[in-house]
C-alpha cells in the first residue's frame, strides 16, 4: 500500500474519532468534566486530522489538480484558525491582549490571502464545483475582516472568550461534518453519492453552523442589559 493511501487511511480513522467527540463535547454540559476531556480529544484528532492532510494536499497540488490542491490548502487554513480560536480563547480569556497577539493577526493576514487567492481560483480556473469554492472563499475574507474587527477595539462583554470559542468550535464542526458528508457517508452508503450529495455535503453543513451559530450565541451569551 502506498503512503498516500496508508496517510489517507489514517487520517480518516482520525477523522471518526474527531467526529464522535465533537458530538460527546457538544452534548455534554457545558464547563463539565466530559465537555472538557472531550473537547480536549476532539482538537488532538483536529490537529491529527491537519498534519495528515497537510501532505495529500501537496500531493493533489503537484500531481492530480492545481485547483483542488489549492482549495485543500485553503481549507487547513480555515480550519486551523477555527482550532487555534477555540483552543486560545479558553487560554487567554482573561487576557484580550495576549489572544490577539502575533498568532492572531498572522492568521487573519493568512485567511484574507487564502480567500481572496481561492475566489479568484474558483472564478478563473475552476472547472467543477465553481460555485462551492468560490463561496467558500467568503468564510476566510469574512473571517479576516471580524478578527480585524476584532482585535481593534477591545471587548467590553467580559464573556467575549465564550462567543469566540463557540464560533470557533462551530467551525470546526462545518469542517468536520463536510469532510464525513463528503468522504465516509458515500462510502458508507454508496447509493447516496453524486452531484446532488456533493452540494449537499459542501454548503450543507455551512448553513447549518450559520443558525447554530445564532442558536448558541443567543443561549450562552445573552445581551447585557
Amino acid at each position: 500500500m502506498s503512503w498516500y493511501l496508508n496517510t489517507a487511511f489514517i487520517h480518516a480513522a482520525i477523522g471518526t474519532a474527531a467526529l464522535a467527540s465533537f458530538w460527546i463535547a457538544g452534548l455534554a454540559k457545558k464547563g463539565s468534566p466530559l465537555h472538557k476531556a472531550a473537547g480536549k480529544i476532539y482538537l488532538v484528532a483536529m490537529l491529527g486530522i491537519l498534519l495528515s492532510a497537510f501532505p495529500l494536499a501537496i500531493s493533489i497540488l503537484l500531481n492530480k489538480s492545481q485547483v483542488a490542491g489549492s482549495f485543500l490548502m485553503y481549507l487547513l487554513i480555515i480550519t486551523g484558525t477555527a482550532m487555534w480560536k477555540s483552543w486560545r480563547a479558553i487560554q487567554d480569556k482573561r487576557d484580550w491582549k495576549r489572544y490577539t497577539g502575533t498568532a492572531f493577526k498572522s492568521l487573519m493576514v493568512l485567511n484574507l490571502l487564502g480567500g481572496l487567492s481561492i475566489a479568484a481560483i474558483g472564478i478563473f480556473m475552476a472547472e467543477s464545483m465553481q460555485i462551492i469554492i468560490t463561496s467558500f472563499s467568503l468564510v476566510g475574507i469574512l473571517g479576516a475582516y471580524g478578527m480585524y474587527k476584532f482585535y481593534r477595539k477591545a471587548p467590553t462583554d467580559p464573556r467575549w472568550w465564550m462567543r469566540e470559542h463557540l464560533n470557533a468550535m462551530v467551525g470546526n464542526g462545518v469542517a468536520t461534518h463536510i469532510a464525513f458528508l463528503q468522504i465516509g457517508l458515500p462510502k458508507i452508503l454508496p447509493m447516496i453519492s453524486g452531484s446532488l450529495m456533493v452540494n449537499v455535503a459542501w454548503m450543507g453543513p455551512l448553513v447549518v453552523a450559520v443558525i447554530a451559530g445564532f442558536y448558541l450565541t443567543k443561549k450562552y451569551i445573552p445581551k447585557r442589559a
